[in-house]
């Protein structure tokens, strides 16, 4: 009866997972349905992204217009005039004229600011004086100012300019008498390809088009231009989210096919961007996924009917296996109950094993101390199958037929020996084996950890690093001793690393020598993590680490994938107390016996390899080399021939331009020193300016390139800026500010042209000397400029320590603003944060055309890179348009 029930109970089970199955296939379509709602509404919400770019840099666009026409409405309107011929009289003169011109040049996207009387006579205008005589007395701009008397703006259709015959987009602004007469408009003319080239730099991106409104539904420029007229909008549902300041709708275009359409209105303006994506194009992945899910749920589907067959199948055969499973339980489970009395009352562990080495009797204690099972372990359990599931549980770490044969091998010897056994968990026993007379043997097992645990401690601490708990400098030489010892023995070779960590100071001076400390313990756990159990890791002092590695192999094969590990783990991101703290470490690598064969030379040796990778840019790791020592002292006649290389006029200064975004213009440059060495040739600056810095000669180096940069400067157009950078061992020697005063006296140079540029290095030592140095340069009149924004620790804050003049977006954010999605919103970030803060900003490393049509979607304002020219001398230097493709040929 009961394996009936249970034959029941089975084949329940196997109907209810068939309609599991069944449940889950219709959730799979419930799934492909919800991933294709996700995926409408990702690209909804990429295009509505998109859309409030463009709307925010045309409504700044459009505001600076405004400002213009405002500052031209105030000053005619003030001079109260009584008649069109008053204004025309004072506005038609060529002071008026240059009035405009000047205006005009305040705003890089209008073609034309002008004034047209209330009859249509084109009063004065920006682009020639006397102005014309072209009639516009029918313009919608004319129309609608003799019939409202508000002084707003007025945006007119999209007209043909009948004077330059561009398509043109004009703002206006009423003129008003003393007495309210309607005198005339001031307006000013934006050409259509202005918004074109905007659009178009976006055209590409996801079968997206763009277009441009009035709050009126009138279609100023859509990106594809259109074949066919525009639907009237107006109480469409366009409409209505252009009333409740935007949203996106899905609509079929004029084309025939669907889109989702962002809407979003400018601020404060009458004006209206559209984004739309192709519902298609939208789908184009959700389709791809949907195929793949239904295979995979087909494929799924078979796999779990083959299952439930195999487990019908095994079910079969457990319930053949169950009588004899419970005769043989019940007669343990009784042999148990006699002795669970006596046994379970003693303070150590108690087993009891016949002559053939089969438990007899165990006690509760026994069973706990090395969590063996009690199902498993019972009379008649041999020896072998309890060591097995000791080893299991992780508490027998010995080869279990080496064990039984030194157990029978002491039996043998005498009837009594004692074993202090440690276990792989920490735990210490004491056993004690007794044999019993006609063979066979009594064990008791006695926990005496604490006790060896308290002896153990003081002999660690004497070998390893308070701190961070691994082993010390003792600890490691005689790690080392041990293994040269075995090298001369048996020629087992080994490797020692040496390296640090790039960047450590900068974390302690800057957050603290708490987090610091937290910050090795980190970077120690990780260290372990990442070795065998048979290497030593150790702390040598400060953030200089230690490695010594062994290896079955080749060495060093082994040595290279310790390194990558190593450089991979260690620079990954920590979390420490609020802060995510980004390091590099730097390794030296010597193998023995090649690199040598004692302590000493293999240290030294592994020491000139760490020295190597930091020279040759930090966060790597290089081998020990013969020529290493021979480089070591050519680095020595380096730093001999760098001192002498000022006085023998071996520097000379590179330049690369740096343009405006929206003109494509060459607006200023930055100067970079090169070193150009009698007998090695060009020496690049990443191998003599660490060394400057290191033995004292970047102040007077860097004093030379600003005198000799600003003399240069100083022969170019004055709307050239220059840029110099600064280190931070010029702002500590006290004289900074006098050096600055100096160059800009000697050559003459206007000091708004010149800026300097610091890096967030300089920033870290957050002493008063430095800031009042930077208020010091400021007050002077040079701009100040923050380099490689945004790679530090605390870049944010530093805005609040100073007001800079500009910031450079760091070329490791540009390079992926292509492809990844958080290198685009950190670009766009700090476009609008320098926007917000009336800072101007600068993309380092532009070296595509997408990098740059997103650069000015995003409203970034100056760029510099290879996509326009690479650093040169100041002979070959172009100045004026930096497009793209032209050419850069002096």
């Amino acid at each position: 009866m009961a394996l009936r029930a249970r034959k029941l109970k089975f084949d329940s089970l196997i109907c209810m997972a068939a309609g599991l199955i069944g449940l889950a296939v219709f959730a799979i379509s419930l799934t492909i349905w919800s991933l294709r709602s996700d995926a409408l509404n990702d690209a909804a919400t990429n295009t509505g992204n998109i859309a409030t770019i463009l709307a925010e840099q045309t409504s700044r666009s459009v505001q600076a217009i405004d400002l213009v026409l405002i500052d031209l409405q105030e000053r005619f309107e003030h001079q109260n005039f009584q008649s069109v011929d008053d204004l025309i009289s004072t506005a038609g003169g060529a002071a008026t004229h240059h009035l405009l011109r000047e205006r005009l040049a305040r705003l890089p996207q209008a073609d034309v600011v002008g004034i047209v009387g209330a009859d249509g006579t084109i009063i004065n205008t920006s682009r020639e004086w006397p102005a014309p005589k072209t009639q516009v007395g029918d313009r919608d701009y004319l129309t609608h100012f003799r019939s409202e008397t508000n002084h707003g703006i007025y945006i007119s259709d999209l007209l043909r300019n009948r004077v330059s015959g561009h398509r043109t987009i004009f703002f206006s602004r009423r003129l008003t008498g003393s007495d309210g007469t309607f005198l005339g408009v001031v307006l000013a003319g934006v050409r259509l390809t202005s918004f074109q080239e905007i659009f178009g730099s976006l055209q590409s991106l996801h079968s997206q088009t763009f277009a441009f409104l009035r709050y009126d539904g009138t279609l100023l420029l859509r990106q594809p231009e259109l074949t066919a007229a525009a639907a009237n909008l107006l109480g469409s549902r366009w409409h209505e989210l252009v009333l409740i300041g935007g949203g996106h709708y899905r609509a079929t275009d004029i084309d025939g096919e669907a889109r989702l359409i962002a809407v979003r209105p400018l601020r404060d303006y009458p004006l209206v961007i559209n984004v739309g994506v192709s519902e298609h194009a939208a789908l184009a992945a959700w389709r791809r996924r949907a195929t793949l899910i239904g295979v995979g749920t087909l494929l799924a589907i078979l796999c779990s009917a083959l299952l439930l067959r195999s487990l019908y199948t095994q079910f079969r055969r457990m319930n053949r296996s169950e009588a004899s499973l419970a005769e043989r339980e019940a007669r343990l489970a009784e042999a148990n109950v006699r002795l669970d009395t006596a046994l379970n009352n003693m303070k150590q562990g108690l087993c009891m094993f016949d002559a053939n080495e089969r438990l007899v009797v165990c006690n509760e204690r026994y069973l706990q101390m090395y969590n063996l099972p009690h199902d498993i372990v019972k009379p008649g359990c041999t020896l072998a199958d309890i060591l097995r599931l000791r080893k299991e549980a992780g508490n027998f770490s010995d080869d279990i037929d080496r064990y039984l044969a030194n157990l029978r091998r002491q039996f043998a010897l005498g009837n009594y020996f004692y074993l202090v056994v440690h276990l792989d968990d920490g735990r210490v026993i004491a056993m004690q084996n007794q044999a019993a007379p006609g063979g066979g043997w009594v064990a008791t097992h006695e926990d005496i950890t604490e006790r060896q645990r308290a002896e153990a401690h003081i002999a660690h601490m004497a070998r390893h690093d308070a701190l961070t708990d691994l082993a010390n400098r003792v600890l490691f030489r005689e790690r080392m001793d041990e293994a040269l010892a075995r090298l001369s023995r048996n020629g087992e070779s080994f490797s020692i690393f040496i390296f640090d960590l790039d960047m450590f100071k900068g974390v302690n001076d800057s957050l603290g020598h708490p987090i610091g400390d937290a910050l090795l313990k980190a970077v120690a756990s990780r260290l372990k993590e990442n070795v065998r159990a048979t290497d030593t890791v150790a702390r040598l002092g400060g953030d200089e680490f230690a490695i010594l590695q062994t290896a079955g192999g080749s060495q060093r094969q082994e040595a290279v994938r310790l390194a990558e590990r190593l450089l991979k783990n260690i620079s990954a991101p920590y979390q420490i107390e609020g802060h995510e703290i980004v390091i590099g470490i730097s390794i030296g690598i010597a193998v023995a016996p090649e690199d040598g064969t004692d302590a000493v030379q293999l240290l030294k040796n592994a020491d000139l390899a760490l020295y190597r990778a930091k020279l040759e840019g930090r966060n790597d790791f290089r081998f020990f080399e013969d020529k290493m020592d021979s480089e070591a002292r050519m680095r020595r006649s380096l730093e001999i021939d760098l001192r002498n290389a000022i006085a023998r006029e071996e520097f000379e200064l590179h330049y690369q331009t740096i343009i405006d975004v929206r003109s494509l213009r060459t607006v200023g440059v930055e100067a970079l020193v090169r070193w150009r060495h009698p007998e090695r040739g060009l020496v690049p600056p990443d191998r003599f300016i660490p060394l400057a810095e290191e033995i004292g000669l970047i102040v007077p180096l860097g004093e030379w390139i600003l005198r000799k940069a600003c003399l240069d400067a100083a022969r170019w157009p004055a709307d050239i800026k220059l840029a110099v950078n600064l280190s931070p061992a010029q702002f500590r020697s006290g004289n900074l500010v006098q050096m600055v005063k100096h160059a800009l006296d000697a050559s003459g140079l206007r000091v708004d042209r010149l800026e300097l540029e610091i890096t967030e290095s300089v920033l870290l030592q957050k002493s008063t000397g430095t800031l009042d140095t930077l208020h010091r340069l400021k007050k002077l009149g040079v701009d100040i400029v923050l380099d490689d924004f945004g790679t530090g620790y605390s870049s944010l804050s530093y805005l609040r320590m100073f007001p800079f003049d500009q910031i450079k977006i760091d070329q490791s954010f540009v390079d992926e603003i292509n492809n990844r999605a958080d290198c685009a919103a950190i670009v766009s970030a700090i476009t609008s944060l320098g926007s917000s803060l009336g800072i101007s900003t600068t993309a380092e490393g532009v070296e595509k055309p997408e990098q740059l049509a997103l650069l000015q979607a995003a409203g970034c304002t100056h760029a510099q890179g290879y996509l326009f020219s690479r650093p040169r001398p100041a002979s070959e230097l172009v100045f004026g348009d930096a497009t793209p493709g032209r050419s850069k040929v002096a």
